[in-house]
């Protein structure tokens, strides 16, 4: 289905969901996997909580509270999980390392990663080999991540498979079902770098059995930045060894007087100390008007216009090199123009009023769901 022929009904809703995003009103915004702009939600949500902050300190905490609580129920119902499984962190790498360094590991087991991860997804599971753990980085091909050269790299004493859902430079999303499976036949447990695919793409952990996922708000989630989630099967939670363990780890946590190590039963055990309130309060803002669009029509709705824009770039003379393979395909479009510096290119863009990115000597174009053909128009018109 190309932009033109969708449902006049998922027409109105994204034209709502373009309402809702202030930064359409100056930019044609494509900069998503690197960090999205606030929605306006979040952006009112984070200045009425400054406000308040500024004018009452504390005296309306348990309101903050409350917001944060729905920021967890929230994320767990944007991907069919339980509340008790998700904790909100920092960022993908607090999540990354709540499980690298949480793991029961022994020496010889391994770790399994393509080799073109996000610096993320590598550093903290690198950062175990001093402890005997041996990591696998499978070579990739184009950016293409096959499951055969994955699981060809599994033995016996794999125990986590880490990747990421869609790849930041080459925009590949991978089978997360098909994955799933295959990992778990293996023996080996799923970690899900999920933060360029979640807040556009639909999730189940209840029908896709993932064992942990991570993801930070500020980029499809159209969060704050320093504001994340991080997800386990509850059937995981007294495998990991708690780290950063604070007062806000225990069962007891308002009991300041009362020192016993008497972990949570839920994932909030991760979350140690005091939270980046503001941060939190925004992305659950955002998570609110994400639901309320579906995943499935924001998801749609990216692949047509990151179509479109592939479409359209082509035809101005670029070389598309992202894999628009159905079922692989993302928000994501790397490309370059013929004899043209990618970053003077997009330092010319940015003068006209688009917002791109530089990866791996290539622009990447990364649109959000409510991005339109009126955006898309201004990027190639900037590009002559």
């Amino acid at each position: 289905m190309t932009p033109a022929q969708a449902e006049p009904a998922e027409k109105a809703d994204l034209a709502d969901f373009r309402e809702q995003m202030p930064v359409a009103r100056q930019w044609a915004y494509f900069d998503h996997a690197a960090v999205s702009p606030l929605s306006g939600p979040a952006h009112r949500a984070v200045a009425k909580w400054n406000e308040d902050a500024a004018a009452n300190g504390d005296a309306y905490y348990p309101g903050w509270m409350r917001q944060l609580n729905e920021c967890r129920q929230r994320a767990a119902d944007l991907i069919n999980a339980q509340p008790e499984e998700v904790a909100l962190v920092p960022n993908t790498t607090a999540g990354i390392g709540l499980v690298a360094e949480g793991f029961p590991w022994k020496e010889g087991d391994n770790v399994v990663l393509p080799d073109n991860e996000f610096p993320s997804n590598q550093y903290p599971w690198l950062n175990l080999i001093s402890r005997g753990v041996e990591i696998r980085r499978v070579k990739t091909e184009d950016g293409r991540l096959t499951l055969e050269a994955l699981l060809d790299a599994c033995d016996a004493r794999t125990r986590i498979v880490s990747v990421s859902w869609v790849g930041y430079a080459s925009g590949w999303r991978i089978d997360v079902d098909r994955l799933v499976e295959a990992v778990h036949k293996r023996g080996a447990l799923l970690f899900l770098d999920a933060i360029q695919g979640l807040g556009v793409f639909p999730l189940d952990v209840r029908r896709t059995p993932i064992d942990f996922l991570a993801a930070d708000g500020h980029k499809w989630l159209l969060g704050p930045e320093g504001a994340g989630i991080f997800y386990l099967r509850r059937e995981h939670l007294d495998r990991l060894r708690p780290i950063g363990v604070g007062w806000n780890s225990v069962a007891h946590d308002r009991d300041f007087t009362r020192i016993e190590l008497n972990f949570k039963n839920t994932a909030e055990r991760y979350e140690g100390g005091t939270m980046n309130m503001a941060g939190f309060i925004g992305l659950n803002a955002s998570l609110e008007l994400l639901l309320r669009h579906g995943q499935k029509a924001i998801g749609e709705r990216v692949l047509e216009i990151t179509d479109f824009a592939c479409q359209r770039l082509s035809s101005a003379g670029a070389s598309i090199e992202s894999a628009r393979e159905p079922g692989h395909s993302s928000g994501i479009v790397s490309f370059r123009m013929p004899d043209r510096d990618p970053d003077a290119l997009r330092k010319q863009l940015h003068e006209r009023g688009v917002i791109v990115s530089c990866r791996a000597g290539r622009l990447r174009l990364s649109a959000h769901g409510y991005n339109d053909e009126s955006d898309i128009k201004r990027l190639v018109d900037a590009l002559g």
